[in-house]
């Protein structure tokens, strides 16, 4: 699994980017890929874990953990 730091992420729209600690291009984030249970949510600078997988438009962060 890769690891990065959240970029930003728009609570009211379910989306936002996170920045690989590899230093590759950010990755989009959906909040339907953020593990575990109640209001899933981000907070810029928050650091994940995440595995990439391809979306509709490009890499997309998938089964995204808060660490």
């Amino acid at each position: 699994m890769a690891q990065g730091t959240v970029k930003w992420f728009n609570g009211e729209k379910g989306f936002g980017f996170i920045e690989p600690s590899d230093g590759s291009a950010d990755v989009f984030v959906h909040y339907s890929e953020i593990q575990g249970s109640g209001f899933r949510n981000l907070d810029e600078g928050q650091q994940v874990e995440f595995e990439t997988g391809m979306g509709a438009k490009g890499p997309q962060a998938q089964q995204v953990r808060p660490l």
